[in-house]
């Protein structure tokens, strides 16, 4: 499959992509041609037979029935065409084949989350094997999402309470910029990710990699890890700014205002609730729209978070 850019697309970088590109190309092709003939023969006609005093108005014949035929028959045929081969595409992006990897897909605000076989997981990078057919099957938490990938040519609403499924098979190693194609909030231009195609061995050991990851780091290195992978850098910095959460730089220790009036410490078990309920407690000044990360971080990823968190106030207190 050839990766070069074709025109105002990216590279092609899956099995489908070629045969999407010759239908855009097509159409678009046909368009400019109709266009030019259409805008060129206004200009002839205009200047040609334009009012003149030794030219009488309202003479000559009427119509032209093989005229009228012709431009009727004309578009009829490219509407065919283009059916029938937007069609036959239609279907091959949309049968999966037998032997695809799957991979679950869960969309929430604002980060990607993804489920692999043997049970790994990770946050907004899906890495996948090149030269083999991968199916996700998507479903959001919450509002309506869009997974898009550009260089795939693959683009499928994820959507609450239901399934979407969809395929691709990269054709080169590298790595593919992924979004959200579909408005879901303050936090939607930040909901974005990589797909990153791996040789079959590297995908492989990644997934053993995965299970293991962060066996024998410090908890507060491992957490500095996790602030970036899990998304937690989407809404929440380390240099106390506010976000569309607070920022995570001295937070920890201090006495939080909250939506209701109260008033409560921020310490280690409101850092775990605050990680696995979110809604239970809002900040004073902030949406509620923490999604929950229940199932998607471990005990030990948490205490990470949290240590981490931590280690930004005590930064605060000894600059």
């Amino acid at each position: 499959m050839d990766t070069t850019a074709t025109g105002i697309l990216p590279p092609r970088s899956s099995t489908l992509a070629g045969e999407v590109d010759a239908l855009f190309n097509f159409v678009l092709i046909a368009s400019i041609i109709f266009f030019l003939i259409v805008v060129v023969g206004m200009i002839i006609f205009v200047i040609r037979y334009r009012r003149r005093e030794d030219r009488l108005v309202g003479t000559g014949p009427s119509h032209n029935r093989w005229l009228e035929i012709l431009w009727a028959l004309i578009p009829l045929v490219l509407v065919f065409i283009v059916f029938l081969w937007g069609f036959r595409v239609y279907m091959k992006m949309n049968i999966v084949p037998g032997n695809a990897l799957e991979i679950k897909v869960t969309a929430q605000k604002w980060f990607w989350s993804f489920d692999y076989p043997g049970g790994a997981t990770s946050l907004n990078d899906l890495v996948v094997p090149v030269d083999r057919p991968v199916k996700l099957v998507m479903s959001s938490t919450d509002v309506i999402h869009s997974f898009f990938v550009p260089n795939f040519r693959m683009k499928m609403d994820v959507l609450p309470n239901r399934y979407t499924v969809t395929w691709f098979q990269a054709t080169h190693t590298g790595n593919y910029d992924l979004f959200c194609t579909e408005y879901c909030g303050t936090g939607h231009s930040e909901m974005i990710g990589k797909v990153k195609v791996v040789s079959q061995r590297e995908y492989e050991e990644w997934l053993e990699t995965s299970a293991s990851e962060g066996e024998g780091m410090p908890l507060t290195d491992f957490g500095a890890q996790l602030y970036q992978s899990k998304a937690c850098i989407t809404c929440h910095s380390v240099d106390g700014r506010p976000q569309v959460g607070p920022s995570f730089k001295g937070r920890f220790g201090t006495q939080v205002q909250l939506q209701d009036g109260e008033t409560t410490l921020a310490d280690e078990n409101y850092m775990r609730e605050s990680i696995l309920n979110p809604q239970a407690k809002i900040a004073a000044g902030y949406q509620p729209v923490m999604p929950t990360y229940q199932g998607l971080l471990k005990d030990r990823e948490i205490d990470a978070l949290i240590e981490y968190i931590k280690s930004l106030q005590e930064e605060n207190d000894n600059p």
